[in-house]
This record gives structure tokens, sequence and C-alpha cells, in this order.
């Protein structure tokens, strides 16, 4: 029985859509719905950069209060964003429990969150990018696919198909 669901989301172009399939999953089965972002850390070539500006004490109070003021910025933006593409008052906002923005390996936080939270189901995009590409399925999927302990929905990004 599924009664409680994570759905992992990269504000992308298709979060939207995948967004959808969530919400829809939920309201049938009667389940909770928990949300993660995952913000990555700052890469070694941004970093080096602020380090030869910045003193040790300014970097490090960056980190702290900066990573916070962004992650608080952007559990913002994804209520807006789920305000706007279900409607102001909608019931299905009710079905969202929780909107987390954690930063850190995207597959590994969607793991952890989905471990700590006890969820039954992970619903995910099979890709970031709508771009075409060889590649069907993303990193990120792909892990999250390999090292789940619980189900996984995963929703095809939209694709041109070729016509034949």
């Amino acid at each position: 029985m599924i009664r409680s669901m994570l759905y992992a989301t990269d504000l992308g172009l298709y979060a939207p859509y995948v967004l959808q399939h969530a919400v829809v999953l939920a309201r049938t089965l009667k389940a909770e719905l928990h949300v993660v972002h995952v913000v990555e850390p700052m890469g070694l070539f941004a970093e080096s950069v602020l380090q030869s500006y910045l003193t040790a004490d300014a970097l490090k109070e960056l980190h702290s209060e900066g990573v916070n003021t962004v992650i608080d910025g952007i559990e913002a933006r994804v209520l807006a964003s789920f305000r706007e593409e279900l409607g102001e008052g909608h019931q299905d906002l009710a079905l969202i429990c929780s909107v987390r923005v954690v930063q850190g390996d995207p597959s590994k936080v969607i793991l952890d969150q989905a471990r700590l939270l006890g969820v039954d189901l992970l619903v995910l995009g099979s890709r970031s990018k709508g771009g075409e590409g060889d590649t069907p399925i993303g990193r990120t999927a792909a892990r999250v696919l390999q090292l789940s302990n619980v189900p996984v929905y995963m929703v095809p990004m939209l694709q041109r198909r070729p016509q034949t």
C-alpha cells in the first residue's frame, strides 16, 4: 500500500509535467506527497575564485548564511510554482505535506530523504534537460533507480519522436 510519496523536482522545463503525475498519483492513492529539490554544492572552480577574493571568515559566513538564504528563496519559488501550476487555493495543494530544499549530491539526497520520510514511492522525471540526446535517462534518475529501496515512478520527458 502506498501511503506516502516523495516527488523529486529539478525545477526544470518538465517539472510541471512531472508534478501533474505526482499529484494525480497522490490524489488517487490518497497518499501524502512530500517534495524535495536538491541544490548541488558550489564547484571547485567557483570555490577557488571566491577564496582569492574573500577572507576565510567571510567565505565561511557566505557558505552558512548565503546557502541558507538561497535555499529559503528556492523553497519559496517551489511553493509559488506549485500555486501557479495548480491554481491558488486548488485542493491538490493540500496533498503536499512538505517541501524541502537540500544541498548535496542529488541522487544521494533523494534516497536519504526517501529513507528519512519513510515514503513508499519515489516520483521523478527521467532527465532534467529537454534537449535531444543519446541518453534517454539522466545520471540522477539512473542512480536513484539503481539504489532505491522503494518503487520508483519515472515520468519520461516529452521528446519529439522521429516520424516514420
